[in-house]
């Protein structure tokens, strides 16, 4: 008996066409818009959008040259990893999604300026607020920093002379600044009419050393050994004898205390030899082999 075979091609066909209208049916939806399904599996191949660094505000706005805290605020601030205030590394205390705390460095000189404040995340990528912190003279220290580091090179001879001629100004600058932080002329610590009158403890070393020891409660003073420098901050005074003969020789204030790595190094300003930031370690085993002396830190 001969069987009939009925070809199966028409109802593939049928079939292949029913799923085409299903897939279309399920992409374009009955408005020939895309369905709630097709969103969902576009959107999961979409890259995730990144929200962009920013920095809307500095608080506060304003503050000391000698230094101080600022937050920055902003947004997807988590990734900082390095900011800059005038130009300078300022340290990363604090760092979340929409603030940055910061240790704020002291300004350039000890000069009042406006500057930018910059943020640079881990990808290399940096984004700065410009003139977004003004550095202010706004304490006692920040005054006699601001004269020190304007008056080191460029002498203030025509207010109070220079003693040079008869042994060195070190002590005549270093009673400047102590005028300029706050200190008033005393009976026996003055210099008048521009060096023309003149108190040996306000230009002579030894002398200066012994008024300070003598009046060191009233004047808001410490004494400590050049091994005690977690006691020193800028402003303070040091003192030398280069011969180490019990004679002092020279004195300068201090203008920067960096602590790298437990290591605190000293920087200083001064007259003989002018200078604005130089290094208390070399001076002693360089400038000086052997030389001895010690610190006065002020409280006043």
């Amino acid at each position: 008996m001969l069987h009939t075979v009925r070809s199966s091609r028409p109802a593939r066909l049928l079939a292949f066409a029913a799923g085409v209208a299903a897939t279309a049916l399920l992409l374009t939806g009955c408005a020939g818009q895309p369905s709630p399904v097709a969103k969902a599996v576009a959107g999961a191949n979409e890259p995730a959008k990144v929200e962009a660094t920013t920095i809307t505000s500095v608080t506060p706005a304003t503050g000391s040259i000698s230094g101080g805290t600022v937050t920055i605020g902003g947004t997807n601030l988590a990734g900082v990893k390095t900011v800059e205030i005038g130009g300078q590394p300022a340290t990363v205390q604090e760092a979340s999604g929409s603030k940055v705390v910061v240790a704020v460095p002291a300004a350039v000189n000890f000069q009042p300026a406006t500057v930018a404040v910059s943020v640079t995340t881990a990808s290399g990528k940096s984004f700065a607020s410009e003139n977004a912190y003004s550095y202010q003279v706004v304490t006692p220290v920040d005054k006699q920093l601001n004269y020190a580091l304007t008056y080191w090179k460029n002498y203030n001879s025509a207010e109070w002379g220079d003693l040079n001629p008869v042994g060195g100004d070190c002590a005549n600058f270093v009673s400047q600044t102590l005028i300029a932080r706050g200190w008033t002329q005393t009976a026996a610590w003055y210099n008048k009419n521009a060096a023309a009158k003149w108190s040996p403890s306000w230009g002579y070393v030894p002398a200066m050393d012994n008024y300070f020891r003598s009046n060191a409660g009233a004047l808001g003073l410490t004494e400590y050994p050049l091994d005690q420098r977690d006691k020193i901050k800028v402003g303070d005074i040091v003192m030398f004898d280069w011969n180490d003969n019990n004679s002092l020789d020279h004195v300068q204030i201090v203008s920067g205390v960096q602590n790298v790595g437990g290591k605190i190094s000293i920087k200083m300003a001064g007259h003989n030899t002018d200078s604005d930031y130089r290094d208390l370690d070399e001076t002693i085993t360089v400038d000086h082999p052997g030389a001895i002396g010690h610190f006065w830190s002020l409280s006043k």
